[in-house]
């Protein structure tokens, strides 16, 4: 008979992992910011970041959820950024 180890730790991970997801699904918060400020902006990343670590923090020893910690941080990084620079470009014209 075949015997499968990990499968529990797997699905325990993999559980961890669909909470993760679910803790920082939908609006995460609010966040105000000058785009003409780049300290400003700095501050609205950093408060996301840490938002994200409070939410997804407690599975970062996860290996399937660090890496979506990283991913989040970055891409709503890249989220405000965007934003950022749209409004300026607005404010200009």
């Amino acid at each position: 008979m075949l015997k499968v180890e990990g499968l529990d730790k797997l699905q325990k991970q993999l559980k961890e992992a669909q909470r993760a997801l679910e803790d920082i699904d939908g609006e995460l918060c609010t966040v105000s910011l000058d785009p003409h400020d780049p300290e400003s902006i700095a501050i609205a990343i950093s408060k996301m970041e840490t938002l994200i670590d409070e939410k997804m923090g407690k599975y970062s020893k996860n290996p399937f959820v660090a890496p979506m910690i990283e991913a989040s941080k970055e891409q709503f990084r890249a989220s405000i950024l965007e934003k950022a620079s749209e409004a300026r470009i607005e404010n200009e014209t």
